[in-house]
């Protein structure tokens, strides 16, 4: 974990902000390649300068591009170094640095990854139409209700030629992505239930069929946005100015209060927070308690290795203990009337999905029948996920792994304080335990880890950012690592998008593959 520190220039303010049309030197071939030319009129608008080339910064609303991380954090960090403001010249769609970028600029050598990926699989060469592929963006952060994705492409969605009707809601686009609704449902919230039948559904014979190429692109990009809203929300991520609306924002209410109550608390965790819900414990000495844990654990490794039995047994016990995860910290001590009262859907959002009641439900439900236990090794995204989406979607495979790699071994080998520390540990629980959520199993793995690990604040806020990630809140986000810089939280927030895009994908290729052989 941790942060090298950079140098941050923050350029002149211009009369007039002008957007940047470059492209990407390795991708200027692609025929289908669009991008904006429109001109925003705004003055209030901050301008980096790098080579002559200007690209322009969002202003936000509250403290900077994150209401949980103080704007002098980011700003002083990071933003804008030469790296970045390349990488925003040469794969921004929107063609400015937007706040999703700037909080993940902390992360400069993750962030080439990310964007690189995202613009592959919204620009390039590819089965799917620019405008669906924006729709479908738009379908899939609708289910967590992040006006914030919406607004960005909806935008985009307009300007790569789309059809002004469709925003109206499903009932005016063609029924061939209508068809999408089930799949988009069940990746976002259950994705264990994903079978070859649901695939044969929209790929069988027909004026609405799906090819198989156009169905992995459309469930690669269902998977991105359903994890790039958990990232929104769990870093707090601030509305973009609207240079088209007079006061410069545009809001869309999100569960009856504002985007910006995120920064205030000013929603249902005001009341469950304010006791010891959490815990008050010395921050330092919770640090050099994990410092101390990571160590044994390491040791403990050394000495003996756990058998196949008591790993299995392990695992168990962590999947049946996340059930209790969340319940009784925060939103689950009310009555369930209360919270559905609190989780109304607005009609902004809502005219993008259907069954908006459906959510997450614990794989190991307490009086169900039992869900098989995926098996890591059954189905692994190296060995068959990855050849899969490469051979119907090509090259984004090869993108799509280096993303997942350089997440999971980033490391500045610092933790809060302490340097020249090996953070694999960490890293691989925080991973790991996204994952048990969502019934995947390693068998090298020991979960007994997880528990030494992570402490509960921080497994509540995992499941809260993974699972029900607009309900992620700022209190939740100060309530672990507190010792910790907020760039190392940052990285752990780029883990858990990670390791749940993964999940998804794995779920949807392994049906995919079923009904292939």
């Amino acid at each position: 974990m941790g942060f090298s520190r950079q140098e941050y220039w923050s350029g002149v303010p211009l009369p007039s902000p002008v957007w940047c049309h470059s492209f990407p030197s390795s991708f200027r071939s692609s025929s289908s390649l669009l991008l904006c030319n429109s001109q925003p009129t705004s003055t209030n608008n901050r301008q980096i300068f790098f080579k002559d080339k200007r690209i322009r910064v969002s202003q936000p609303l509250t403290r900077g591009p994150s209401a949980f991380i103080p704007e002098k954090e980011v700003v002083q960090a990071n933003t804008v170094d030469e790296r970045t403001n390349f990488l925003v010249e040469e794969y921004s769609t929107s063609g400015r640095l937007d706040n999703i970028t700037q909080v993940m600029s902390l992360h400069t050598q993750y962030l080439e990854s990310f964007l690189r990926s995202q613009f592959y699989m919204l620009r390039m060469d590819g089965p799917l139409p620019l405008p669906h592929r924006h729709y479908i963006a738009i379908m899939a952060a609708a289910r967590h209700q992040c006006s914030y994705l919406i607004n960005m492409h909806v935008d985009e969605f307009l300007k790569t030629g789309g059809i002004a009707e469709w925003l109206n809601g499903l009932q005016y686009v063609p029924q061939r992505l209508k068809n999408l609704n089930e799949i988009n449902k069940l990746l976002a919230h259950r994705p264990w239930l994903i079978t070859k039948e649901h695939i044969q559904k929209l790929v069988k014979t027909g004026e609405n069929n799906w090819s198989l190429p156009e169905l992995v692109h459309a469930v690669v990009l269902l998977a991105h946005y359903h994890a790039l809203a958990s990232f929104v929300f769990g870093s707090g991520i601030n509305p973009e100015r609207d240079p088209e609306i007079s006061n410069g924002f545009r809001l869309i209410p999100v569960n009856n209060f504002c985007v910006c109550d995120l920064a205030n608390d000013n929603n249902i965790e005001n009341a469950s927070l304010t006791g010891s819900n959490f815990g008050i414990v010395d921050s330092l000495s919770e640090l050099e308690a994990l410092m101390e844990r990571m160590k044994r654990l390491q040791e403990e490794r050394e000495d003996e290795e756990a058998s196949q039995e008591e790993m299995t047994t392990r695992f168990e016990k962590e999947k049946k203990e996340s059930l209790f995860v969340v319940s009784g910290d925060t939103f689950h001590s009310f009555p369930h009337s209360d919270f559905e009262d609190d989780m109304i859907i607005t009609s902004d959002v809502s005219r993008y999905i259907e069954d908006p009641g459906f959510g997450y439900e614990d794989f190991a439900r307490r009086g169900e029948e039992h869900l098989p236990t995926f098996r890591a090794q059954d189905y692994t995204w190296e060995n068959h996920g990855f050849s899969l989406v490469n051979r119907l979607y090509s090259d984004i495979g090869h993108l799509l792994d280096e993303k997942f790699r350089m997440v999971y071994n980033l490391t500045y080998n610092t933790m809060a304080t302490h340097e020249d520390v090996d953070t694999t540990m960490l890293r691989r629980a925080l991973f790991n335990y996204v994952h048990c959520m969502f019934g995947i199993r390693y068998d090298d793995y020991d979960y007994g880890e997880v528990n030494q690990l992570l402490e509960r604040s921080l497994k509540v806020y995992i499941k809260t950012v993974t699972c029900y990630p607009e309900r992620t809140t700022k209190r939740m986000y100060d309530s672990y690592w507190r010792q910790f810089k907020h760039s190392e939280k940052v990285h752990v927030n780029l883990l858990l998008m990670e390791a749940r895009m993964q999940a998804e994908l794995l779920y949807a290729l392994r049906a995919i593959t079923r009904h292939l052989t």
